[in-house]
């Protein structure tokens, strides 16, 4: 990726201002479009059996839909962080940071031993 986050934000609040939309960019609305984008995201895998990684990459068509669908979710994001001034790279550090904490190895190795057991 060449562009940083901090850019891609600052590219669709320009393409934002320029259409005159931020009166409709409340927290609210920019919640319920995350929401939104995420569920039509997750109707591309709807009645699949949960295929991995390597069967999803081999059909070009659903990977291109799942990467039109994510970055309309990542985008909404943006619109989210410009509105309520929130560094997007820093909230994604941190909250790396806490992961990293909260699931350490071993509760991670046990997570995924409990995981395994309803596979």
């Amino acid at each position: 990726m060449d562009d940083s986050i901090s850019e891609l934000c600052q590219e669709y609040a320009e393409f934002v201002e320029k259409r005159d939309w931020g009166r409709f960019h409340t927290p609210q609305n920019l919640a319920m479009a995350i929401s939104i984008e995420s569920n039509e995201l997750l109707e591309e895998f709807l009645w699949f059996n949960n295929p991995a990684s390597e069967e999803v990459q081999k059909d070009d068509d659903l990977v291109d839909a799942v990467s039109d669908e994510l970055a309309d979710v990542v985008i909404y994001a943006f619109g989210m962080a410009n509105q309520l001034d929130i560094d997007l790279a820093q909230a994604v550090k941190e909250k790396m940071a806490e992961n990293e904490e909260r699931f350490d190895e071993e509760t991670a190795t046990e997570i995924s031993a409990d995981l395994d057991e309803w596979q």
